[in-house]
């Protein structure tokens, strides 16, 4: 196993119409991202990670149940079957954020993960569910209406380039998961999101470098970008990253253009910062305790 693996974040406008149908949206969306992942891995990405509910709109911004079209089973469904064939043709490990259906009923913010050879390794399930106003006109992140918390736990994922986790968005502001996803063996976490200007924006480039750095990992951090009509909640200002586990910036995207990003991960750097912030060594869990019963 090499000592480097490439990383591919891809961050991208939707084009959105409020009177297009769920079909049409996900459509185009998808076609503009298989070129984009294409993109990456002509690059030479091996891990490439789209953004969150990449396959749309941003549509939680209102409540509207015409939505629940959007779900798909997984892997069953159409999305992960197309990314499990388009990653064992391009030889890259994919991280494919979608709208998952169990039962009718039933849904979950979840991301697909599939190996370089197309075999489905698993998924991740959003655990905490944002639901509060934060735009014009009663926009804002209505998740509860849509998803159900996930109950996936914290698994990590041995691709054929690097052992990974996942995070989604919200997920991002809890420092609990982050821990476990480094205690189960990732090397990276990636955090597919969907997140406009406001109040946490700062906390962009502040939260996950503390969790790269508290945990000694990488951290692959997409966002998408530009706004998306009729809703107009606010910008999605992009700005995809990868920071290493010294918390420095390995690679940064734009804040409102469609970008492929692409960055490298080194083993040697997780393994020297492991060696020297022993965090894991000097854990004190049986004092914990009082955080679950709170």
């Amino acid at each position: 196993m090499s000592d480097t693996v490439t990383i591919g974040l891809i961050q991208a406008h939707h084009e959105a119409d409020g009177a297009q149908s769920v079909a049409v949206h996900k459509r185009n969306a998808i076609e503009k991202h298989v070129a984009m992942i294409r993109d990456a891995a002509r690059r030479g990405a091996q891990i490439v990670c789209l953004q969150e509910l990449f396959y749309g709109p941003y549509f939680c911004t209102e409540q509207n149940p015409k939505w629940y079209e959007a779900t798909e089973h997984v892997p069953d469904g159409p999305t992960t079957r197309l990314m499990q064939d388009l990653a064992k043709e391009l030889e890259i490990a994919l991280v494919v954020p979608l709208y998952e259906r169990t039962i009718s009923g039933v849904y979950y913010n979840t991301a697909a993960v599939i190996d370089a050879d197309g075999s489905f390794l698993g998924l991740y399930r959003k655990h905490h569910i944002p639901q509060v106003a934060a735009g014009p006109a009663g926009c804002g992140f209505w998740e509860k209406y849509y998803f159900k918390p996930g109950n996936s736990g914290y698994p990590t994922f041995a691709t054929r380039y690097a052992r990974i986790g996942v995070y989604i968005c919200y997920d991002r502001h809890f420092p609990e998961g982050a821990r476990l996803l480094g205690l189960g063996g990732a090397e990276i976490v990636f955090n597919p999101s969907a997140t406009v200007a406001g109040l946490s924006e700062y906390l962009w480039k502040l939260e996950q470098p503390a969790h790269a750095v508290a945990n000694g990992y990488y951290v692959g951090a997409i966002n998408r970008v530009g706004y998306e009509s009729p809703w107009n909640m606010g910008e999605f200002y992009g700005q995809s990253y990868l920071v290493d586990p010294r918390g420095s910036f390995v690679a940064m995207a734009s804040r409102d253009q469609d970008e492929v990003l692409i960055g490298v991960m080194d083993r040697g750097l997780i393994e020297e910062v492991r060696n020297t912030w022993q965090f894991y060594r000097d854990r004190r869990p049986e004092t914990y305790g009082a955080m679950v019963e709170v």
